[in-house]
């Protein structure tokens, strides 16, 4: 059963890895699109929060998916996910229905995987990691 929960695991960090890197790896790509696109968007310290972005989306993703660090940083991703929901999806303020019903879309999308990755907080690394959790470090062969 053990073997079952930490592929799971392994399959989870591997499913928030392919919606995070790509983003991230875009937002490097067109990096002044990007932060004119948050100050366009009501963003914070537009060139800072893209910093933020790229950290959170590439180093802390990739890190995540290693297993490396994983309750600390998918709390970390958590949070940063619940930011991004509340500056770029707010459907309160959009005017079109359209487009409330996309940022409402967008904005629960966000907070459902925030909820998976305190899921992933709590539950830790799974043995298949470079760095496993320390309970689980023993059950290495």
């Amino acid at each position: 059963m053990r073997n079952v929960q930490d592929a799971e695991i392994l399959l989870g960090r591997i499913l928030i890895a392919v919606l995070f890197l790509p983003s991230g790896i875009e937002k490097i790509m067109g990096w002044p699109g990007i932060v004119q696109y948050i100050a366009h968007d009501g963003g914070p310290v537009p060139l800072l929060s893209g910093i933020v972005a790229v950290i959170c989306e590439v180093v802390v993703t990739a890190l995540i998916l290693l297993g490396v660090w994983v309750r600390p940083l998918a709390l970390v991703l958590a949070i940063y996910t619940i930011g991004t929901a509340l500056i770029a999806h707010r459907y309160w303020e959009a005017q079109v229905p359209a487009a409330i019903l996309m940022q409402k879309i967008n904005f629960y999308k966000n907070i459902a995987i925030a909820g998976g990755l305190l899921v992933l907080s709590a539950a830790g690394s799974g043995r298949f990691a470079l760095r496993p959790d320390e309970e689980n470090a023993e059950q290495f062969p």
